[in-house]
């Protein structure tokens, strides 16, 4: 009865079959077929497409053609922004030229007079009173040009007050009147207004 306890007890002891007691670092089959079935496991874990990077990769590819096309459009909006500023630049070059032709088409009527009132004023038999009225015509006509071309004249009148906006004070000059003070008591030049803008200051004598 002894015997057969130990027996027992000693197939116990011995493990598995493929165990090497002797060699303990050397494998056995059992742990080799193991860790082949665990790698084999493994491997086709790894090769099985995972959800979440199959999104990312659509997600990206979604972006980068969106920023293709976001970049296509910025790249044609910025092409027809040069083509505007080109052309709009352009424009107003050719304003400018056209602005200055239509004056100096108005202005040559005006020469002309001036060349005729010249010419009259050779003549011997020419009346004073022919040449005041050629004058006036031209005078009326350069005033009419003005007007055109949106200038006219400022208001001014002796006595009126002083405006630095308007007036330039070339001199002063003493005046016996009181109320003269810091007024205009003459007038040198008159001054004009581009629309509302002053295109030439008046040139008065301020009394002191």
């Amino acid at each position: 009865m002894k015997h057969h306890q130990e027996t027992d007890k000693s197939n116990m002891n011995k493990g598995c079959c493929c165990d090497h007691p002797d060699n303990p670092t050397q494998q056995s089959p059992c742990n080799e077929s193991t860790t082949q079935m665990s790698s084999q496991n493994g491997e086709g874990l790894n090769q099985q497409p995972i959800p979440g990077d199959i999104y990312s990769k659509q997600m990206v590819d979604k972006l980068q053609q969106e920023l293709a096309t976001a970049n296509d459009k910025y790249l044609r909006l910025y092409a027809e922004f040069e083509n505007f500023r080109k052309r709009n630049t352009q424009e107003k070059l050719a304003l400018i030229e056209t602005a200055g032709e239509k004056i100096l088409q108005l202005i040559l009527p005006i020469i002309d007079d001036f060349e005729r009132a010249l010419t009259a004023l050779h003549q011997k038999n020419v009346s004073v009173e022919a040449v005041e009225q050629g004058v006036e015509l031209i005078h009326d006509k350069m005033m009419h040009l003005l007007e055109q071309a949106g200038a006219q004249a400022m208001k001014l009148e002796k006595g009126g007050q002083f405006d630095p906006e308007l007036h330039e004070a070339i001199t002063k000059t003493p005046v016996s009147d009181v109320s003269f003070k810091g007024k205009i008591v003459d007038i040198i030049e008159k001054g004009y207004l581009l629309k509302n803008k002053v295109l030439r200051y008046a040139k008065v004598i301020i009394g002191e």
